[in-house]
């Protein structure tokens, strides 16, 4: 090498300036991990935020992408998020006013005494069923 130097990157004992050692490599290897995690979602905030996308939104549009055109309701889409949040309906209620997702409703899946199952997805869908 023609005088570079090679750095290594701080240990997380630097990182968070923690002046006691950990008390397990367990503890030390969460906590990096946590770190890592955090630092992550940072970068993909700063990526997504000049579209005006959340790390919620995008999350749901991943999941309905995965899904196809089919569609997925929204317990399931809940269900497979990352992150997971309490309020996925209000989150794909305002999905659907910015034109993201489209919602359509699946008749023929229907419980007695139960309201329809809404379908959601980012581009036409129909019920899976009906065809």
């Amino acid at each position: 090498m023609s005088g570079e130097t090679s750095t290594r990157p701080p240990s997380i004992l630097e990182e968070i300036q923690q002046s006691q050692p950990f008390r397990t490599r367990s503890q030390e290897a969460y906590l990096a991990l946590l770190r890592t995690a955090d630092d992550s979602k940072r970068f993909i905030s700063h990526v997504l935020e000049p579209a005006g996308v959340t790390l919620q939104q995008y999350n749901v549009l991943r999941i309905l992408r995965g899904a196809g055109k089919d569609g997925l309701p929204t317990l399931v889409v809940g269900e497979r998020m990352v992150e997971r949040t309490p309020g996925v309906t209000r989150l794909i209620d305002r999905m659907e006013r910015k034109g993201w997702v489209e919602r359509s409703r699946c008749t023929e899946d229907r419980m007695p005494g139960s309201g329809p199952t809404w379908w959601h997805s980012v581009g036409p869908s129909s019920c899976p069923r009906s065809q």
